[in-house]
């Protein structure tokens, strides 16, 4: 929007009675000159608005109401700690201003307005006559615009119909409107007085000022007095002293030239502070000479504090999760039926967001991803994130990435963007990334939903070819041409139970599970959970897609996913605001969690079990924080570890930790990284560190409880274990495979040695 200078009072341009030229001209026939004669001999038009004679008949044809606007106010977004207080993220605003009621304005501020801008105030009905003919006679002796005349109640029309124009979506009509508002005309000054004239008939005097001081343009984007206060000053307006109090009231005079967070302006608002406002403060008897002299004698000295706008400003990396907070309100039509009524409502609205952020989880999430993962590297493409979800509610407590937030095109883009990693494209995400074995949960859930158990015995050997022919998949296809896959982490394979297949993420254990089941299932099973593409595209529903997760997912999708079976099958959506209310308090709706069972409890819960394995002595035992704490949890990862992932958490936090290159296939397998604490370790298993450093310092502050396996599904389809882990097992013991080649495939485990090397992850 353009930035413009408010009417300014009375000084040199504002006033645009037509000079009139002939000696004296108060008698001239224009329609200006017959008001203030009839106003001069009738002061009752100006009080009433009630014409006399002929010569008004112009006046009176004009409207004679105008009802002030709701004025475009800052939107805040705020986090909510678990004390019920709130910490601001960041502000948005076309005008930086907040609405403040009467008792809010130091009195100070009040006189000084009054004072110096029209010291009649309170005794005119909307016209100064008797500055206005000395203005008029002013003007036609210079024949020029040399004085002005405008009453506060004028100048507060004046803004109104300023405001309008610039609230104009559409750049052609708000240019025009904003003309009119604003043209030197004696057409614009005769709709402004009897607009005055209509105003004082409906309000009262402290209306009428406390409005004119809640519009007025105090420079740049600052409007309003409160935000100048907080601006230039850092106090509230209700603390303004008397040398402060002036020092903004000579700003409302010339916005641009004495707005003092520009230090050449100093000398010309103090001049005019001390010249002007305070010396008519002390005519007026506003304040006295024992005032006046003190105030003289202090300098204009600003403490400016910019009010934070866009998420830039956000702390503890929590910019990006601002972004998608103003990306649902700029997506939903709830908020405006097309993109610029929802970007005004969010700019203008005076919004008072407050989200499910939890600043001290934000802040251990991207103190982890910090630690663990670096903003950038000369090899790939490095990118991590990490989102915290709450189970049974689907509210979204974290969400942190290894970038800085900038929309800056000028930073550098090595380290900084505007691309959430965490969430789908149409929220300012990327287009997601493939999910490798997290997807195995689906294929357990089904094989569970089905009659089998974790105790069944399955093959998992690389010798195994999958076709058309053993694979079912009734809503969709199977595999074009014969499919083998490989194990990647060194697993033999062979016969073993579904719990240790699952706790070591063998691929093809799942592939021939797969082979026992439809597809059609799995999927409709993941989708109950959630699960689609970042991109917006369909999912894949292909064997490797289904099994072994090639479909690019955000990180956010797979939190809600897992957190629903954290919630014994209940899937919620994930939500990021809690409330809305508008400039005036009045609620405004929100989008809500929907909440569905998934799947039976019996059988999350065993699921639930499995995943209890795997962070005790399965694929992520690295992300072990052993600290008394029960977790669950599952690996994923990539052909060549392009993307690696841990899912999990507690029955309190379930998160989800990604690492990978963001561009490109090149692969992070064997490489170092160092994050922000010195220690180096592989960047495939850097989501297992993170993810242990999140849980075992903050998050498992919040509890969580354990996992047993349900007695109604021990046993329930066994046909004997390979491991010792069957049915009936309290508590799950670490798989026995030898190690052996990795090959190609859909690989799980990291594999490498990791600086410092960490227990076995399979």
């Amino acid at each position: 929007m353009r930035l413009r200078q408010a009417d300014p009072g009375r000084h040199e341009g504002d006033c645009v009675l037509t000079p009139i030229r002939a000696a004296l001209g108060l008698v001239a026939g224009s329609v200006v000159a017959g008001v203030l004669v009839a106003a001069m001999v009738t002061p009752a038009v100006a009080l009433a608005g009630v014409g006399v004679n002929t010569t008004l008949d112009a006046f009176e044809n004009l409207p004679g109401y105008i009802k002030p606007d709701a004025l475009s106010q800052t939107s805040s977004i705020y986090a909510q700690n678990a004390d019920g207080s709130q910490t601001l993220l960041a502000s948005f605003y076309d005008q930086n201003r907040q609405d403040v009621g009467w008792n809010d304005v130091s009195q100070y501020f009040k006189d000084a307005i009054v004072s110096t801008e029209d010291p009649r105030f309170y005794v005119h009905g909307g016209m100064d006559v008797q500055s206005t003919v000395r203005a008029l006679i002013a003007n036609s002796v210079t024949g020029d615009i040399a004085s002005g005349a405008s009453t506060i109640s004028q100048q507060y029309v004046k803004n109104i119909l300023v405001q309008r124009a610039e609230a104009i979506s559409d750049p052609t009509a708000e240019a025009a409107a904003y003309a009119e508002a604003t043209a030197t005309t004696p057409d614009r000054k005769l709709k402004e007085l009897k607009l005055a004239i209509g105003l004082e008939k409906e309000y009262s005097k402290d209306d009428i000022l406390l409005g004119y001081m809640n519009i007025a343009l105090f420079g740049g984007r600052v409007y309003g007095i409160q935000a100048a206060s907080q601006y230039y000053f850092g106090v509230n307006a209700s603390d303004l002293t008397l040398p402060q109090a002036a020092s903004l009231a000579a700003i409302v005079n010339e916005p641009e030239g004495l707005r003092i967070d520009e230090p050449a302006n100093i000398a010309a608002n103090t001049a005019r502070r001390d010249k002007d406002v305070l010396a008519s403060m002390l005519k007026e008897s506003a304040i006295t000479q024992p005032q006046f002299d003190a105030a003289v004698a202090t300098p204009v000295t600003p403490n400016i504090t910019p009010l934070s706008t866009g998420c830039q400003t956000a702390s503890d990396g929590a910019g990006f999760f601002c972004d998608y907070v103003k990306n649902i309100i700029l997506n939903d039509p709830a908020y405006g039926a097309t993109a610029d009524d929802r970007a005004n409502a969010l700019n203008r609205g005076g919004y008072t967001i407050v989200t499910t952020l939890d600043p001290s989880l934000q802040a251990a999430a991207n103190q982890a991803v910090t630690d663990y993962v670096p903003q950038s590297m000369s090899s790939v493409d490095i990118g991590g994130a990490f989102v915290t979800v709450q189970p049974g509610t689907g509210k979204i407590l974290a969400m942190a990435q290894n970038k800085t937030y900038s929309q800056d095109p000028a930073a550098d883009p090595a380290t900084n963007t505007a691309i959430n990693y965490s969430t789908d494209a149409a929220y300012g995400g990327s287009s997601g990334f493939q999910n490798g074995s997290t997807s195995k949960l689906f294929v357990l859930l089904d094989w569970l939903k089905t009659g089998h158990s974790l105790s069944d015995v399955v093959n998992g050997s690389n010798n195994q070819t999958f076709t058309s022919s053993n694979i079912t998949n009734s809503c969709g296809e199977t595999v074009s041409t014969p499919y083998k896959a490989g194990n990647d982490a060194g697993e033999v394979g062979g016969n073993a139970t579904v719990l240790t297949q699952f706790e070591d993420s063998v691929n093809n254990a799942f592939l021939n599970m797969a082979t026992k089941l439809d597809l059609c299932d799995i999927n409709k099973i993941a989708s109950d959970f959630g699960m689609h593409r970042a991109d917006g595209n369909a999912m894949d529903t292909g064997l490797y897609a289904t099994v072994l997760g090639g479909n690019e997912v955000s990180p956010l999708t797979m939190a809600a996913a897992y957190a629903g079976v954290a919630a014994n099958g209940l899937f919620c959506t994930p939500v990021a605001i809690s409330s809305i209310t508008d400039a005036a308090g009045a609620a405004v709706d929100v989008p809500q969690s929907s909440c569905t069972q998934a799947i039976d409890p019996v059988l999350a819960q065993t699921a639930l079990y499995a995943m209890q394995g795997v962070i005790q002595s399965g694929t992520a035992t690295t992300a072990n924080p052993a600290d008394g704490t029960p977790h669950f949890g599952k690996t994923g990862t990539t052909d060549a570890e392009k993307d690696v992932w841990l899912v999990g958490g507690t029955t309190q936090l379930v998160s989800a930790s990604w690492v990978g290159n963001v561009t490109g296939n090149v692969s992070i397998r064997q490489t170092a990284v160092t994050g922000a604490n010195g220690v180096k370790v592989g960047s495939g298993l850097s989501r297992l560190y993170v993810w242990k450093e999140f849980y075992r310092g903050t998050g498992d502050a919040r509890g969580g409880s354990s996992f047993p396996l349900p007695a109604s599904a021990r046993g329930r389809g066994s046909t004997g274990s390979g491991s010792g882990t069957g049915a009936g097992a309290s508590s799950p013991t670490p798989s026995a495979s030898a190690p052996a080649p990795a090959s190609t495939g859909a690989p799980d485990a990291p594999t490498g040695s990791p600086i410092p090397t960490p227990a076995p992850t399979g």
